[in-house]
């Protein structure tokens, strides 16, 4: 498994529930094609499995 993973919000999260907003947020994800790096760790995949129709994950 890679050690780092980087992620892209691809679609928006308004009109989502407050849940969805608060876990973009919480993966760093503030604005559209915004892309981010982070540790690979079990909470972050949860946390990507939760908005995955939001994002797009390049490992």
């Amino acid at each position: 498994m890679n050690e780092t993973i980087t992620f892209t919000q691809v679609k928006s999260g308004i009109g989502s529930p407050e849940a969805i907003r608060a876990t973009l947020v919480g993966l760093g994800l503030t604005k559209m094609y915004k892309t981010v790096t982070r540790k690979n760790t079990p909470e972050l995949r949860g946390m990507l499995h939760k908005v995955q129709h939001l994002v797009k994950v390049e490992d």
